[in-house]
């Protein structure tokens, strides 16, 4: 995992912008609070088609990306597959960088 996607999302963590699980981020889509979705590559596909029909039909901006343990290790929530920011700033400088580690190919 890159360090400054690392970072974005502990400090997003830290400050209480980002909420993990399932549930929790049905959730806080319902009631439109979430700004970005990651959800993990190695989740359940029906996880993954569930929640990005979800994203695309609320409008809600969203990326597949990572490991769970990669996700989980660098956001501090363990067995999860899910993450939601809350914060319009952290979304944007999530979002950029892994589009770039996706256009780029890199991963550290």
């Amino acid at each position: 995992m890159n360090d400054r996607l690392s970072a974005y999302f502990g400090f997003a963590a830290r400050s209480r912008n980002l909420q993990a699980g399932y549930n929790t981020c049905l959730s806080l889509m319902k009631r439109g609070k979430v700004r970005l979705l990651v959800v993990a590559e190695d989740s359940a596909p029906n996880t993954v088609e569930k929640m990005t029909r979800k994203c695309e039909s609320s409008g809600t901006d969203y990326r597949v990306f990572g490991t769970k343990e990669e996700l989980s290790q660098i956001t501090g929530n363990s067995g999860n597959g899910v993450f939601a920011v809350t914060d319009r700033g952290f979304a944007k400088a999530i979002s950029g960088e892994i589009d770039r580690i996706q256009l780029e190919g890199v991963k550290d």
